[in-house]
């Protein structure tokens, strides 16, 4: 082999990964909006940092100046924009996050299926999930047979049972799941979330702290009960 000769170029090898993201649907005024997004950090500090945001501006009619603004002072916040939705593409500029399209709240369908076995529905976790761990499904339920330690996170498309404390950040219903519940033999959460109403541990009754519980939601509003 001819040590002066061109090597031979290699192919980039492009790969497909899918990622949870939290999306933000802003409303007007968007001053208010963002007062909300204020209120929600300071109960949770750093709560949305490293998570990856996607921006749905279909609900609002912004300008390009307006939504330059909007994505600037989420960065503020330390909340960087992963992408943004819901938009005409003429309106976003070059140094914006790029328009995002094809975005699905529930799991994809196969076109063909060519396995018979059904997809798991459910996932049982035997062992405690450790602080600064994160347990995703977003295809059903979570059910841990042990306890959720301070500052994990356990992110589900269906409902979460608990067999032990839950400490750290329990979202249900992710994929738009309002009748998805939480259920804990003994309640600490940092925050609870169902299809994206959620209560810090601030909001939560302290009459309600060290004991059996289930959170569920009624319309709009979070519900947080004692489990009897």
């Amino acid at each position: 082999m001819d040590p002066n000769s061109d090597p031979t170029p290699q192919q980039v090898r492009l790969r497909g990964r899918s990622f949870v993201a939290f999306v933000f649907a802003p409303v007007v005024p968007i001053v208010d909006w963002l007062a909300e997004i204020d209120a929600t950090v300071a109960r949770s500090p750093g709560f949305f940092v490293g998570k990856p945001i996607v921006l749905d501006l279909s609900s609002v009619d912004l300008s390009r100046a307006a939504i330059t603004h909007l994505v600037v002072s989420l960065e503020k916040k330390n909340i960087r924009v992963l992408g943004i939705e819901g938009v005409d593409a003429a309106l976003l500029t070059p140094t914006m996050p790029p328009l995002l399209t094809g975005g699905r709240q529930c799991a994809v369908r196969e076109a063909e299926q060519k396995l018979e076995v059904p997809p798991p529905t459910s996932l049982l976790l035997d062992s405690p999930v450790r602080s600064g761990q994160s347990v995703v499904f977003p295809d059903g339920d979570i059910t841990i047979l042990g306890s959720v330690g301070s500052g994990a996170e356990i992110v589900a498309g269906g409902s979460i049972h608990v067999y032990g404390t839950l400490r750290g950040r329990a979202m249900a219903g992710v994929n738009g799941n309002s009748a998805a519940r939480i259920y804990c033999q003994k309640i600490e959460a940092e925050l609870l979330a169902i299809d994206g109403y959620y209560q810090t541990a601030e909001d939560l009754d302290a009459a309600l702290r060290n004991r059996p519980a289930q959170a569920w939601l009624e319309g709009d509003i979070m519900r947080i009960t004692p489990l009897n």
